[in-house]
């Protein structure tokens, strides 16, 4: 993924005391947002989405939001990535399925889950065309068919 550029969309809480990933988040082209006030969150997405359209870079984006605690899939909340897509017509969808990343943290921040096999499954890319909505339900069902770790 580096030769891509990638810039992450993450809460702003990650843009402070977490080595190397604070660094990277705050320094790297990362838009921290703010959780609680969403009319900004979703201006400082918008710029991020004409920034990867001008500079062909690309975006992470979590639209699940919280991380899940028992591994079922939370509903995607779409705004963000609606907005995304719309600033970013060109870009490529690569939904990605995460498993297992519930248990590294299952007992709070520390200790982390020792010997927890997180996987990240790729799934096939999806092309950025089309109503929007129709295609936000086609990534969430994407990633949530991949999610495993609850089964």
């Amino acid at each position: 993924m580096r030769k891509h550029h990638p810039k992450f969309v993450s809460k702003k809480e990650l843009g402070k005391g977490i080595p190397s990933v604070s660094f990277n988040l705050v320094h790297g082209g990362s838009v921290l947002i703010d959780r609680n006030d969403g009319k900004s969150a979703i201006m400082e997405i918008g710029k991020l989405g004409s920034y990867i359209e001008k500079h062909n870079r690309s975006a992470v984006i979590f639209p699940e939001g919280t991380r899940s605690r028992d591994g079922h899939p939370k509903p995607f909340k779409p705004m963000g990535l609606k907005m995304l897509l719309k600033k970013a017509p060109s870009a490529l969808i690569v939904p990605v399925s995460i498993n297992n990343s519930w248990k590294l943290v299952r007992f709070g921040q520390f200790p982390m889950g020792l010997a927890a096999k997180v996987s990240f499954d790729v799934q096939q890319p999806i092309e950025n065309k089309g109503d929007l909505d129709e295609l936000i339900v086609q990534i969430e069902s994407s990633v949530t068919n991949g999610v495993t770790s609850f089964k």
